[in-house]
């Protein structure tokens, strides 16, 4: 008589014994906000985005990492694999281009008190065409900054308190430049609690997004004292005699920009702050 306790019964060479200790993991579609636990790394966090067979958690110290879909993920410390999320109808797309589920067409919301104002045109460009769905849900609308130079009087006359709050992306914020002394000047001054001065690391917002979608396996280096956009379009051998060729180069550059994928980390990092920022006070429904 086999032992209660003998996991291969009477006989080790019937069919289906191997299955029947074997442990299975229940599928799970990826749905943002969902918090899982990577079972090899012992890495936990809410999933933040999926995009081409990859999904990125965040754990509670902001920290992101990436992991492939499929098993190997743990809920409640019980296996699961990770599937594609539920596709949508066909007249509806899965995903925002900022890699946010796609939520059912509502009505515009009522613009909130809050702003986004972005330094440069091709960067306020930029930023409506990976996140203006996203902007467009929770009610914020993205103002164009000529130059941070006018960034004192905004702020003053923008008047930010609580719930009405004010995120501004600044291009190449370095430490010791003027820029960088304007933005402190800013964030430290009374009504520096509701504003968030970020800046990305790039020379110009071009280089932030990834050279191997234009072809380059790096941009180009210009030197010192080029006009970057026309030195990058003369490396390249675009035509760059005018502002229409660098126009023209930058709608180029835009048109094959169709997610957030085709960014580079930096400035995704910065811009989801912003937005975390300004709708800290308000209810997103």
């Amino acid at each position: 008589m086999p032992s209660p306790h003998d996991r291969y019964g009477s006989d080790v060479l019937a069919p289906g014994w191997q299955q029947a200790t074997k442990i299975t993991s229940r599928p799970v579609p990826v749905q943002r906000g969902l918090v899982v636990e990577d079972a090899s790394t012992g890495f936990c966090g809410a999933i933040v985005r999926y995009e081409n067979g990859i999904v990125v958690l965040e754990d509670r110290r902001e920290k992101r990492r990436s992991f492939p879909l499929g098993a190997g993920f743990l809920i409640d410390g019980k296996p699961v694999e990770l599937t594609p999320p539920v596709r949508a109808s066909a007249k509806e797309p899965a995903r925002t281009a900022s890699g946010s589920v796609a939520t059912p067409h509502e009505k515009a919301k009522v613009a909130l008190p809050s702003r986004i104002y972005v330094e440069g045109r091709h960067d306020a460009e930029l930023v409506e065409k990976v996140w203006g769905d996203d902007l467009r849900h929770v009610g914020v609308v993205v103002e164009f900054l000529g130059g941070i130079d006018d960034l004192p009087a905004i702020v003053d006359d923008f008047a930010p308190a609580r719930g009405r709050r004010l995120g501004v992306l600044v291009d190449h914020l370095v430490p010791g430049s003027k820029e960088t002394r304007i933005a402190d000047a800013v964030t430290a001054g009374r009504h520096g609690e509701y504003v968030s001065v970020l800046g990305h690391p790039f020379i110009d917002i071009w280089e932030a997004v990834k050279p191997d979608r234009l072809g380059l396996s790096a941009w180009p280096k210009i030197p010192h004292g080029t006009d970057w956009k026309s030195g990058i379009c003369a490396a390249l051998g675009w035509p760059h005699e005018s502002q229409a060729d660098v126009a023209a180069a930058w709608r180029m550059i835009l048109g094959r920009v169709t997610s957030w994928d085709d960014l580079e980390r930096p400035l995704l990092t910065v811009v989801e702050q912003l937005i975390d920022f300004v709708t800290t006070d308000h209810a997103i429904g």
